[in-house]
C-alpha cells in the first residue's frame, strides 16, 4: 500500500518555521575546497523522472531543505546543513548546541548563520544525544578554542561506543559508507539523490571533545544555563548509547535519533553492532507515557519535528509498533524453521504502517532489517551444513562460472535475465562472471547496467547509492572514500586504554608471531603507568602493572605523544631509555588500513 502523495503534511511542517538560508548553501574549509554544496541538488525541485521512486524522490525533496528553523519560542535547527541537524537552544547567557554535525566547518556555518537572524550567544553548552559521528564530529566548530569550561553532556557509555564504532572498524566502516551515502555518485537524476535520513554527508574535518557530563538513568534532571532537562536513557536502541529529552518549560520534546521520518536501520549498511528493535520499541513506549502531556513538539537530529499533542502519540505509536512488528514476526517465522532471506522475501507490514509515509524504507528497509534481527538471534549459520565451509568469492565464482559452462555463457544467460527483467538474477550471475575474470569487460559493463537499473528502482536511498556506486566503480575503478572519520582530533580524545587497543588492532600478527617486545609506558599528561607486551602476534596492555619485569624500552611521554606515535609522527619529544630500535619493531608491525578496498570487483 503506497501512502497518498496528495497529503503535503510533510512539506508543510518542513517548511514551517523557516528563518533564513545560505545563498548559496555552500561551505569551503580553510583552503576553500568545497566541503558541503546544497546547490548541487537543485534538481530536486523538478518532476520524479523515471530514473528514480517517487517516494524516494519525495523524501529527497524533504531532506534538502536547509537553513535555519524555529522549532518553538527559544529552540531553532540548522537543517540542510549536513546529514543530521544541529539544534540550538537560548538559555540565560548563551546557547546549547545539540549533536553540532559532522565536520568543524559545517557546525560553525551554521552557528553563524543562527548568530547572523538572533544575534551573538557564546555557546554556553553541548550535548551529544549518542555516539555517531554525525552527532558530535562539528564540536570544534562551535567551541572553536575547545571546551574551557563549557559542559557537555552526553548519555553514560557514550565515549567508548564513539570509539568502537568509528576507529575500531573505521576503515571497513568508511569504504562502505562512501557506498552507503553515494559520496562519490554525481548529483542528479541519474545519480545520487539523498541517503533518506538527509541529503549527504560533509567532508570536512571531524573532531570530538569528550563529555564532561555523564547521563546515567532516566529521569535525570540537569540545569544546563538555566534550562531544565529531563532525561531518558535509550542505550540499544538506534546507537549502543543514546538519549531522548525534555525540555520541560518549553515543552519540547528532543527525540535523538530514536524516531525519524523513515524507518530505520537495524543494521547499517556501512556496518555496527545489530540494534534490538525490541528495546528500541520499548523505549519508544516509555517516552510516550513518560512524557505525556508535557510537550507541544517533538524534533529529533534528523528530518523535521511534529506539532501537537495527539500527532506526536500518533507519530510514536507507529514508530513503536514498527519496531516490535519487525521483531516478533521475524521471530515467529524464524521458529517455523525460515531463514533471514526467505522470511525477508514476503514480509508485508500492517496496512496503517504500511500507509504511513514516516514508516517508510528510505533508511533502513524491511528487507535488510529482517536479516538484520535473523543475525542477531542466530548469527551468520543459516543452518544447512553447506554453509559451514563455503568457499570465498573468487573460488566460489570461478567453479560456478566452470559449471554453467564458462564467461560466454553465463553473460548470455544473464542478458536473458536481464532483458526478462529478473535484474536480481542477472546480478547474481553476473557478479559470479567477474569474480572470475575480472578483465571480461562485457560482463562488468552488463552488471554495471544491472545495478543501475536496480537503484533506479529502489525507494531506499542507501540502497540506490549501493547500487549507483557499484555500477560507478565496474566501469570507473574504486574511488578511495572522501570521509575520514580517524581524525587526529577524534584520536586526542581517546583514553590511553583506547588507543593501544587502537594499536593492537593494527598489529600484523603473522608477521608479530616471532617477535617478542616489553615496554614500559610513563605518561605525565595524564599521570599513569602501563606495560605493554607483544606476544604470539597479540599486543597485551597491563595497567599500573603490579609485577617487575626486564623490560626492553621505556617511555616516558604525555598521551598526545603516544598519538603521534600512533599516526607515524615519530618519537619526537619522547624520554626513551633502553634500546630505542625495539620501537621500530612495534611500529613496523603497524599495517595501514587501506581506505580503498575492493567491493564489487576482487
Amino acid at each position: 500500500m503506497t501512502p497518498d502523495f496528495s497529503d503535503i503534511t510533510d512539506f508543510e511542517d518542513a517548511n514551517r518555521g523557516f528563518v533564513d538560508r545560505l545563498d548559496p548553501c555552500t561551505v569551503t574549509d580553510e583552503d576553500g575546497r568545497v566541503v558541503w554544496d546544497m546547490q548541487e541538488y537543485s534538481f530536486l525541485a523538478g518532476d520524479c523522472p523515471d530514473t528514480a521512486d517517487p517516494s524516494l524522490w519525495r523524501q529527497s525533496q524533504l531532506c534538502a531543505k536547509d537553513g535555519l528553523y524555529e522549532v518553538t519560542e527559544g529552540i531553532y535547527q540548522v537543517r540542510g546543513l549536513d546529514l543530521s541537524n544541529m539544534t540550538i537552544v537560548e538559555g540565560e547567557a548563551g546557547v546549547i548546541v545539540i549533536d553540532p554535525l559532522i565536520s568543524r566547518e559545517t557546525a560553525a556555518a551554521g552557528l553563524a548563520l543562527y548568530r547572523r537572524n538572533r544575534g551573538y550567544r557564546p555557546v554556553t553548552g553541548v550535548i551529544y544525544t549518542h555516539s555517531h559521528a554525525d552527532h558530535f564530529g562539528g564540536v570544534k566548530g562551535v567551541l572553536p578554542n575547545g571546551r574551557g569550561d563549557v559542559p557537555i553532556l552526553a548519555p553514560e557509555g557514550f565515549l567508548e561506543h564513539a570509539i568502537s564504532e568509528n576507529i575500531y572498524a573505521g576503515a571497513a566502516m568508511s569504504r562502505r559508507a562512501s557506498y552507503m551515502y553515494g559520496a562519490m555518485l554525481p548529483k542528479g537524476p541519474d545519480g545520487h539523490l539523498s541517503a533518506g535520513l538527509g541529503t549527504t554527508t560533509s567532508t570536512g574535518v571531524p573532531g570530538l571533545l569528550p563529555p564532561t557530563v555523564d547521563i546515567t538513568h532516566t529521569g535525570q534532571v540537569e540545569i544546563l544555563d538555566g534550562i531544565r532537562i529531563i532525561f531518558q536513557m535509550t542505550p540499544g536502541t538506534e546507537a549502543p548509547a543514546e538519549m531522548n529529552f525534555l525540555f520541560a518549560d518549553q515543552r519540547a520534546l528532543c527525540m535523538a535519533e530514536n524516531a525519524t521520518h523513515n524507518m530505520h536501520n537495524l543494521l547499517t549498511l556501512r556496518g555496527a553492532l545489530v540494534r534490538d528493535p525490541r528495546t528500541w520499541s520499548r523505549y519508544l513506549d516509555q517516552a510516550i507515557e513518560m512524557f505525556d502531556g508535557d510537550y507541544d513538539v517533538a524534533f529529533a537530529s534528523h528530518h523535521w519535528p511534529t506539532w501537537g499533542r495527539d500527532r506526536v502519540v500518533t507519530y510514536l505509536s507507529q514508530q513503536r509498533d514498527l519496531y516490535q512488528y519487525l521483531h516478533d514476526q521475524t521471530l515467529r517465522m524464524l521458529n517455523t524453521g525460515m531463514t533471514g532471506i526467505e522470511i525477508a522475501e514476503d514480509f508485508p507490514l500492517p496496512p496503517a504502517l504500511e500507509s504511513a509515509w514516516h514508516a517508510r524504507g528510505y533508511y533502513g528497509s524491511v528487507s535488510h532489517n529482517v536479516k538484520a534481527i535473523y543475525q542477531r538471534y542466530m548469527g551468520w549459520f543459516d543452518g544447512n551444513p553447506s554453509s559451514l565451509w563455503q568457499h570465498p568469492p573468487e573460488d566460489a565464482a570461478t567453479r560456478y562460472v566452470e559449471c554453467m559452462g564458462g564467461q560466454d555463457e553465463v553473460r548470455t544467460k544473464a542478458k536473458q535475465y536481464f532483458d526478462e527483467g529478473d535484474l536480481r538474477f542477472a546480478a547474481e550471475l553476473l557478479k559470479h562472471a567477474v569474480f572470475a575474470d575480472p578483465s571480461d569487460g562485457e560482463a562488468k559493463e552488463l552488471l554495471a547496467r544491472t545495478y543501475q537499473r536496480l537503484g533506479f528502482g529502489s525507494e531506499n536511498a542507501t540502497w540506490r547509492n549501493f547500487y549507483l556506486t557499484g555500477a560507478l566503480e565496474l566501469r570507473g575503478g574504486i574511488v578511495p572514500p572522501p570521509l575520514q572519520t580517524v581524525a587526529v582530533d577524534m584520536l586526542g580524545a581517546l583514553t590511553i586504554d583506547q588507543i593501544f587497543d587502537s594499536m593492537a588492532l593494527r598489529i600484523n600478527g603473522p608477521r608479530a608471531w616471532d617477535k617478542s617486545l616489553v615496554a614500559e609506558w610513563h605518561f605525565t599528561d595524564p599521570e599513569a603507568h602501563y606495560r605493554t607486551t607483544l606476544s604470539n602476534g597479540a599486543l597485551i596492555q597491563t595497567v599500573s602493572p603490579r609485577t617487575s619485569v626486564q623490560a626492553d624500552v621505556t617511555l616516558t611521554l604525555t598521551k598526545m605523544q603516544l598519538v603521534g606515535l600512533f599516526t607515524g609522527k615519530g618519537a619526537e619529544g619522547i624520554q626513551v631509555t633502553g634500546d630505542p630500535s625495539k620501537l621500530l619493531v612495534l611500529t613496523e608491525l603497524l599495517d595501514v588500513p587501506d581506505p580503498a578496498f575492493p567491493i564489487v570487483t576482487p
